[in-house]
């Protein structure tokens, strides 16, 4: 089925938790535009009600009424001996350990889903414990639940990241804006800087020089009144590979945000050869969006991802390793070790999951050699399970659309998580294609 149309898809994930944090911690009422409704963003929002943050709905629009992070009342669990519940959102539990590493109290336990909770958290506990929290995690000492006292006397420090990490940097920063004197990040590579951005915008200094970022405690934040959340490219990888992947295909993504650190999926696209404009670029706040039309490309080329290539894509690696399997040649992946702690270790179950249908895809330590193959075909007679990662979820759905015969796909429930209507999405551009609106 072609694929053709416009479309906005799903609004950012992440600059919506960020959006959701700081309008909760800044005094006054701040309008968030076209957030990102889904069951991650929700559990971020779920948590600030509980502190006694006023969210209305205004057609689709978040509008927040905060008495700022000074006001916060003491936090109420959403549920009777709940905790404060971050679901499947590693960056709600992550960033909302550097907001509660300065408000002094002893707090109900951070805790997750099965999935999350087997993801690391240690990370984040050592930089804030140098900074003066107190904090406890599970009996491994290594992931959630997470029981945290923060401190009033937190102090500035300077700490160099072990791993390229914009939420274990936003923690920090976090933490650091609610500390006494400098906090100073050292990343190894750059990452996602989302935070810093959206800290400018309600009004707060940060400092950047190179590889490092810093921030002076004590600031005070000012809501800008009004922040829009551009649509995410990470989502709109899929549609990008779809159109990729089905001959006769002409899509074009509005809104779509091209901060520099998350166009690593456009450098890749175009090394490869694809054909893509980037036209109507403009400012949503300080994130720069554009609009995107990328049509089918015939003989794509095979290619490397590797090195700082790799933070700038990383969400994104599962699906361009289905693309990968429709190329000529061996595509190479390699220092993505990172994505064994996401939902699901992502390199090996997206390695098997482009092998059950019949790909030949190669997990090694750090990454994935695909031999693509475009004129093989992909099917499977297997329920195939994604381990409830959404992401993998999405890159089995978009592989269903060059498939012989349709895929049973266990869990696709899991896109609820950060994309609902993904699949109606899809199936809206090739609507389109027929002339059905």
């Amino acid at each position: 089925m072609i694929l053709k149309g416009t479309l906005r898809v799903a609004s950012d994930k992440s600059i919506t938790h960020r959006a959701l944090m700081l309008a909760s911690m800044t005094k006054g009422i701040t309008k968030i535009h076209s957030p990102l409704w889904a069951e991650d963003t929700e559990a971020t929002k779920t948590i600030f009600t509980g502190f006694g943050v006023d969210f209305d709905d205004e057609n689709g629009n978040f509008v927040v009424n905060s008495s700022g992070i000074a006001g916060f009342k003491r936090f109420i669990p959403a549920r009777p001996l709940g905790g404060v519940d971050a679901g499947n959102s590693g960056t709600t539990a992550r960033l909302m350990m550097g907001v509660l590493a300065g408000i002094t109290q002893w707090f109900p336990p951070i805790f997750g889903d099965e999935s999350l909770s087997k993801r690391p958290m240690k990370r984040i506990q050592i930089p804030l414990e140098l900074m003066g929290a107190e904090i406890l995690l599970a009996s491994d000492g290594e992931t959630l639940p997470a029981l945290i006292k923060g401190s009033k006397d937190l102090q500035g420090i300077t700490y160099e990241l072990p791993v390229a990490s914009a939420q274990l940097k936003s923690a920090i920063l976090l933490a650091g804006l609610q500390a006494k004197g400098t906090t100073t990040i050292i990343e190894p590579t750059a990452t996602r800087d989302h935070t810093e951005l959206m800290l400018e915008d309600f009004g707060i200094e940060v400092k950047r020089a190179g590889n490092q970022i810093s921030i002076q405690g004590g600031q005070t934040l000012q809501s800008p009144g009004d922040v829009y959340v551009p649509a995410d490219i990470s989502q709109a990888a899929f549609f990008m590979v779809a159109a990729l992947i089905v001959p006769d295909s002409d899509i074009t993504l509005c809104e779509v945000g091209i901060n520099p650190t998350r166009t690593g999926i456009l450098d890749v696209l175009e090394a490869m050869g694809a054909q893509i404009e980037v036209v109507n670029q403009r400012l949503f706040g300080k994130e720069l969006v554009a609009d995107i039309r990328i049509k089918y490309t015939d003989n794509l080329g095979a290619v490397e991802i590797s090195g700082d290539l790799v933070p700038r894509l990383i969400d994104e690696i599962p699906i361009l390793a289905l693309l990968a399997t429709r190329i000529t040649g061996v595509t190479v992946i390699k220092d993505a070790e990172e994505l064994k702690v996401k939902e699901s270790n992502r390199l090996s179950k997206t390695a098997d999951l482009l092998t059950e249908l019949g790909a030949v895809a190669i997990e090694v330590s750090d990454g994935m050699v695909i031999y693509g193959y475009p004129d093989r075909e992909l099917f499977s007679d297997e329920a195939l399970c994604s381990d409830s990662d959404h992401r993998l979820a999405m890159m089995l759905m978009v592989a269903n659309l060059v498939t012989v015969g349709e895929l049973n796909i266990h869990d696709k429930h899991a896109i609820q998580v950060s994309y609902p209507n993904f699949e109606k999405d899809l199936r809206g551009l090739m609507c389109q294609s027929m002339g059905i609106l």
